[in-house]
């Protein structure tokens, strides 16, 4: 079993990342971590916390990778849901709520999904 290791800088990022009710860019998070660690440190953390299951990554609609906290993830990893771009703030969000579905023409095998829609969230919508 391999032992993982939680720095101080660990430990921040995964916490920014959980409190935070959007997916948030590398960018993102080296802004918020005010200077804690460089840049290198940052990927090297969120890769780490994708390899142990504690967030994953969404590429948005712009191609920019964001990452967000898992959830319901204890008995079997899935991140097949939706996520919403903002197309006005730049935000994303994952939507646990609503279950995607499509149909693969046989010998098809799908190791990854991500579903994005994009448009305006309800904050920039005014709805």
């Amino acid at each position: 079993m391999k032992i993982t290791r939680n720095t101080i800088a660990k430990t921040e990022i995964k916490k920014l990342i959980s409190t935070s009710e959007v997916a948030l860019s590398h960018a993102e998070i080296q802004h918020e971590l005010n200077d804690l660690c460089d840049r290198v440190t940052i990927y090297r953390v969120l890769d780490r916390l994708v390899d142990e299951g504690a967030i994953h990554r969404i590429v948005n609609v712009d191609g920019v990778t964001k990452y967000a906290e898992c959830h319901d993830c204890e008995t079997q990893h899935h991140h097949n849901h939706l996520h919403f771009s903002c197309e006005k703030c730049k935000s994303v969000t994952c939507l646990e709520d609503v279950i995607p579905s499509f149909k693969l023409p046989n010998k098809y095998q799908v190791k990854e999904v991500n579903f994005t829609l994009s448009g305006l969230c309800p904050k920039c919508s005014g709805l």
